[in-house]
């Protein structure tokens, strides 16, 4: 009982469910970084993207993903909607320059 208890307490035991977790957050962050560059580069060939960039800035932080995954910058062919890290991360690239 006692190498349980200091095992996960302080040795960094985890159980399965955790390590999963944390698995998926990686990945999560490793495919917004992949992706991130892709969605802004399609962003930036949008003939409207003065305007579109304009809009980008001036919306709060917290709704510019939502512009992003409106505009359907960054989608690949066949694939399912951005995760909202990748939409951050694509909106924090174009307001940064």
């Amino acid at each position: 009982m006692l190498l349980a208890v200091v095992g996960f307490g302080f040795g960094g035991w985890q159980t399965a469910a955790k390590s999963d977790a944390l698995a998926g957050l990686r990945a999560n962050t490793a495919v917004a970084k992949a992706l991130a560059p892709v969605c802004a580069e399609a962003f930036r060939r949008d003939v409207k993207f003065p305007s579109n960039l304009a809009d980008l800035k001036k919306a709060d932080e917290w709704a510019r993903s939502g512009l992003i995954e409106k505009g359907g910058w960054g989608k690949l062919p066949g694939a399912a909607d951005l995760d909202s890290e990748t939409t951050r991360a694509c909106a924090a690239q174009l307001v940064a320059g």
